[in-house]
């Protein structure tokens, strides 16, 4: 399966994330799955050129473009000409380009929020006029149009978070590769459901003060970040608390708040991000599928059988009151 792999507006985050993947020797581990890497600007050698006849080939039909990849939001501006970003080279903009592969492409992958929604690239005022392949922000449309499927049927394919865990990106061509990856295993916002249909909170190390409401009050505090320090993980797409990065972590392993950045319009939220927006005392992000009703009366039965132990710890930097030793055997 050829892949053709093009960065727009964006850090190149996603990229810097993908070097991370689980595996010794990164091009073995595509080559054993029957993936062949076209081109990608951190990892191919051609430049100048080469590269540009190679988008020729693939444009013209003389190379087979089984997939390709964009990463970074595409540029619009100014004034619908896209000539903030012209392909080096060639005085082409970089979204006259993405078109013209997308329309001979098999599959296209948004790989990276910017290139699904817009993202970072598209926060504030967006002079650049980002937006995604196939959304901007949260409106269907974007670069290619809320109509458009490759000519393998599918939408644009969304591996949306900012940045990617490299797994997600890898699973993704895996599965494309072995003819694994059809219309029902993209969600509704054509993320793919692996780890779409999956939530931040699953796995978390908080979970157990995040049961009895025990909630950290600053940034180092061990208890759930949710109440006050503007965590989404009960809210966030994503399996980042199972499928861990670097095999060890996580945002809120690492103290930090889950800001759902695998949803259209994360970079906006409308408040910092450390903290939670409250109407009434009651945070406004409830949990998904959790009524408020319910919500309110379990936060205050939780918060009333809170064992000391676990109020204790939610508000300090590490372990002060350990877990009772006693016998769990019925004899």
């Amino acid at each position: 399966m050829n892949v053709l792999w093009l960065q727009s507006g964006g850090c190149g985050g996603c990229s810097m994330s993908l070097l991370c993947a689980d595996t010794a020797d990164f091009p073995a581990m595509l080559e054993a799955g029957g993936i062949e890497m076209l081109w990608h600007p951190s990892l191919s050698m051609e430049s100048g050129r080469e590269l540009i006849t190679l988008l020729a080939d693939c444009r013209a039909g003389r190379r087979r473009l089984d997939v390709l990849c964009v990463e970074g939001a595409l540029l619009r501006g100014p004034n619908g000409t896209g000539r903030f970003h012209l392909l080096a080279g060639t005085g082409v903009p970089m979204i006259g380009w993405v078109r013209e592969l997308a329309a001979v492409a098999t599959h296209v992958v948004a790989v990276g929020s910017c290139a699904a929604w817009g993202g970072i690239t598209a926060t504030g005022p967006n002079v650049t006029e980002a937006c995604g392949l196939q959304y901007d922000g949260d409106r269907p449309g974007g670069l290619l149009g809320a109509g458009f499927a490759a000519r393998g049927g599918l939408p644009v394919i969304n591996v949306a978070g900012c940045p990617t865990h490299p797994g997600w990106v890898v699973d993704t061509l895996m599965a494309l590769a072995a003819g694994m990856l059809h219309a029902e295993d993209l969600d509704p916002l054509q993320r793919p459901r692996f780890y779409a249909d999956q939530l931040v909170h699953h796995g978390c190390t908080r979970n157990e003060f995040y049961e009895f409401k025990a909630s950290a009050e600053k940034p180092s505090d061990l208890g759930c970040l949710m109440e006050h320090l503007g965590c989404k993980g009960t809210q966030a797409h994503a399996d980042c608390n199972t499928r861990l990065w670097n095999g060890e972590g996580s945002c809120t392993r690492g103290g930090y708040a889950c800001i759902s950045c695998t949803e259209p319009g994360f970079q906006d939220p409308g408040h910092p991000y450390h903290q939670t927006p409250k109407l009434a005392g009651i945070p406004i992000g409830l949990p998904t599928d959790m009524p408020k009703a319910w919500f309110v009366a379990l936060a205050s039965l939780s918060k009333s059988a809170t064992p000391r132990r676990v109020k204790s710890n939610a508000t300090a930097d590490h372990v002060v009151v350990a877990p009772a030793v006693k016998k769990t055997r019925l004899k």
